[in-house]
């Protein structure tokens, strides 16, 4: 008899995966962030399909290394699909500059040409072109009912400066301007003197626009997006839906962030002239997620980003706690990359996870910051930002030093996926919790109520009392993640975490939850 439930949930479950495939594939990606069900992989391709054979961390082709192509890369898309992810996020595939680099590659977003794929990312062992290449791998995923978007640089490279000044913003000796500590990229003229947007560099974006469109993808993500104003942003994505309606636009930008470039841009554009620019979504305020203290800090995320979809009825966020700008959330423990993933995979938002995050890879790298053997640039360091996804050198595939943590990894991906309508329809609640040090929401419709718990403390054990409204007799109570079941009586949850411990329940009426 065990045997055949096995069997029949199994094929259930099955069954409800193809099922959800086929409707993703359907679906625009526009309505797939709008609805909040976006799963993001992110990948470099530069180093994604990459085999590095002498174990160094560093593809070198002279050693007998295969560096990361779109071919290669083409080749593990099946697994993020069986993986229940739907949406791959190319970080830029552009070609990067060589001078006043960081790293032996140069970073992704020095971005020296807008129309031009990075040499390094061509198959060299057959006799397409890169772009053909490029295009082979966005026609595959989509075939697999796979969404592709790709980053939009925001800065120009050195080199660029150097051969289009006029593209550039320029000081009083007719020097091109650095933004912030980004040594490497100066900043792009988006204005005129007499404030119209200076037409030449509008053109040179719309000319990305057209390469990414060409080549098939979805959609682009903004990088930096609140340096460009709304005038700006509202021409780009209008020429860009005059021909394609569902191209999706993601602004990197947060309400929470200051402007990088105020010594030199005064007006840093706010979430709601993104989005009422055509922006479909933004990173949400999750990017110093890591510094929230208490439930107050926790809360207040919350109802800052609620109020901002108030405002704009169709936007969306994403759940940036870990980007390739944040260091390894493994770093903290299996308990916080624990809470990362769940957050993921509960909140109203879409999920987003950067490659190596499911085998809890801790992005230290061997070479860190050392003289290079060999280099591509006028670099001859390997930099990184320590702990942080490499983006400057042509590096090994990520692989994760927890290999155990991918079945956690999957089982919140399907969780997400199977639970999707509460979590997108149901009436969402902050908690008490009579802690300052926990925090807890719920999500909850007719039948069912999904409760979920953090621990903010990175020492010590934290208790909290959570009530619930479907804590009955002729509810069946779930553990979805914890390690032991709370203590329950008179409708309450009594619950005791281990520092930085998140856990989920999910309470339903019986026949439903059987189903």
């Amino acid at each position: 008899m065990k045997r055949i439930m096995f069997i029949i949930g199994l094929f259930s479950f099955f069954v409800f995966k193809n099922v959800v495939f086929a409707s993703e594939a359907k679906t625009s990606i526009r309505e797939l962030f709008r609805n909040n069900e976006a799963i993001i992989y992110t990948i470099n391709i530069r180093n994604f399909g990459a085999i590095d054979k002498n174990f160094d961390g560093i593809i070198d082709k002279e050693q007998g290394d295969i560096a990361g192509t779109f071919l290669n890369a083409k080749e593990k898309l099946k697994d993020l699909k069986t993986e229940g992810i739907n949406t791959v996020y190319l970080l830029p595939i552009t070609k990067t500059g060589k001078l006043k680099a960081l790293g032996t590659a140069g970073s992704l977003y020095a971005m020296d040409s807008f129309d031009e794929i990075s040499p390094f990312l061509d198959d060299e062992t057959n006799e397409k072109s890169v772009y053909e290449e490029a295009k082979e791998f966005v026609d595959y995923a989509h075939q697999l009912g796979l969404k592709v978007i790709v980053d939009l640089p925001s800065c120009g490279s050195y080199d660029l400066s150097l051969n289009k000044p006029i593209w550039f913003i320029t000081d009083k000796n007719n020097e091109t301007l650095v933004p912030a500590d980004w040594a490497d990229v100066r900043l792009f003229k988006i204005y005129n003197r007499n404030r119209t947007l200076y037409e030449e560099n509008l053109n040179n974006f719309k000319k990305f626009i057209d390469f990414a469109q060409n080549l098939g993808f979805d959609g682009i993500r903004a990088d930096v997006a609140a340096i460009k104003p709304y005038s700006f942003w509202k021409n780009l994505i209008s020429y860009a839906r005059e021909k394609n309606q569902d191209f999706l636009f993601l602004a990197e930008a947060s309400p929470d962030w200051n402007n990088p470039a105020s010594n030199i841009i005064l007006h840093y554009a706010s979430i709601d002239e993104l989005l009422d620019a055509g922006f479909d979504c933004y990173y949400g305020s999750w990017s110093d997620f890591k510094s929230i203290r208490t439930k107050k800090e926790f809360d207040s995320k919350i109802e800052k980003n609620f109020n901002i979809l108030k405002r704009n009825k169709n936007a969306s966020i994403m759940s940036a706690f870990a980007t390739h700008d944040q260091q390894a959330p493994i770093l903290r423990g299996v308990n916080y990359w624990n809470m990362i993933l769940w957050l993921n995979a509960t909140l109203k938002q879409n999920a987003y996870f950067l490659d190596g995050f499911s085998t809890g890879d801790d992005y230290t790298y061997s070479y860190e910051n050392k003289k290079a053997e060999k280099t591509y640039t006028d670099d001859e360091y390997y930099f990184v930002h320590s702990g942080m996804f490499d983006i400057f050198n042509l590096s090994a595939a990520s692989k994760g030093n927890y290999p155990n943590l991918k079945n956690q990894y999957l089982k919140a991906i399907d969780f997400k996926k199977r639970n999707s309508n509460l979590i997108k329809n149901g009436k969402f609640s902050l908690l008490n919790t009579g802690n300052d040090k926990v925090f807890a929401y719920k999500i909850k419709d007719f039948e069912q109520e999904l409760i979920v718990v953090g621990s903010l403390d990175e020492q010590n054990v934290q208790n909290a009392v959570v009530k619930s409204d479907y804590l009955k007799k002729d509810h069946v109570f779930s553990i979805i993640n914890a390690k032991k079941h709370p203590k329950t009586e008179k409708g309450k949850l009594n619950i005791m975490l281990e520092p930085l411990e998140l856990q989920v329940y999910l309470i339903g009426l019986a026949k439903y939850r059987a189903m």
